[in-house]
């Protein structure tokens, strides 16, 4: 197995981005000619390896890669506890993440009063129009990079029409959350896997639009920032609200019409 996202998620959140032993922040700030570094490690508590550190076969494989097997540390402290594993044991490992994350909540109740967090929403911010997405790379430049999405779709009328359309709606949903873990080849792959979807939502009458709305996020100890949502809706193909755009014109051109649905 793999660290799941909500695995990562947690470690990282209650660890607050920092080394459980130096307090290191894991994140270094980009620079004129660089990105962002992450120095920040998922270390294992237990080896699932055999002869690893700390291994212990009595581990369940699906317990390895789990939030409760996982601390988070710098790459200096990762291969110290990993090097000097008789003194950095199983217990030493655990007391260490559990007295980081008291620090953390602790710390985080200390400070003083952070103002509620909104997010602002402008109609001019919204898409007038979604548009019809009819490849998994169109898709995929819609999803990747938005820090939320707005799903939704028509009336459902069978069992098997709430399987397809679901599984859809949730596949998009994960694979835009996994954001920039995903590696190229792992993009080209999901790439094809959706379109092969998109067309089977097709075959059984039904299309897919999507759009972006850039609404504001407001409060907290940071000022106002861009908060981009992926809009993403099924409809079936005689909905009312899809339009053609330039019919006309597009095929005097040999070109195929663009259809659209209302936002």
């Amino acid at each position: 197995m793999a660290i799941t996202q909500r695995a990562r998620k947690l470690l990282w959140g209650r660890a607050a981005n920092r080394c459980a032993i130096c307090k290191r922040e894991l994140v270094v700030d980009a620079t004129p000619v660089d990105q962002e570094a992450l120095v920040g490690e998922e270390c294992h508590i237990i080896s699932a390896r055999p002869g690893g550190p700390r291994h212990n076969p009595s581990l369940a494989p699906s317990d390895a890669d789990s939030y409760q097997n996982l601390i988070l540390l710098c790459r200096v402290h990762h291969r110290m506890v990993d090097e000097q594993s008789e003194t950095y044991n199983t217990d030493a490992l655990r007391g260490i993440k559990a007295a980081h994350e008291h620090w953390v909540s602790e710390s985080l109740q200390s400070v003083a009063h952070i103002g509620q967090t909104k997010l602002r929403w402008h109609r001019r911010s919204s898409p007038e129009y979604l548009v019809r997405l009819t490849t998994g790379r169109e898709l995929l430049n819609l999803i990747l990079g938005s820090h939320g999405s707005s799903l939704d779709h028509d009336e459902l009328r069978t069992e098997q029409e709430v399987e397809l359309v679901g599984d859809f709606l949730q596949v998009a949903r994960d694979y835009g959350e996994a954001g920039e873990d995903l590696e190229p080849y792992q993009l080209v792959r999901i790439s094809v896997e959706l379109t092969h979807a998109i067309q089977e939502l097709e075959e059984a009458g039904f299309f897919v639009f999507g759009g972006r709305e850039v609404r504001v996020l407001e409060g907290g100890i940071a000022g106002p920032a861009d908060f981009v949502v992926s809009i993403l809706r099924v409809l079936r193909q005689t909905n009312d609200v899809i339009i053609k755009v330039d019919f006309c014109d597009k095929v005097q051109d040999g070109e195929k019409p663009e259809e659209h649905s209302e936002g």
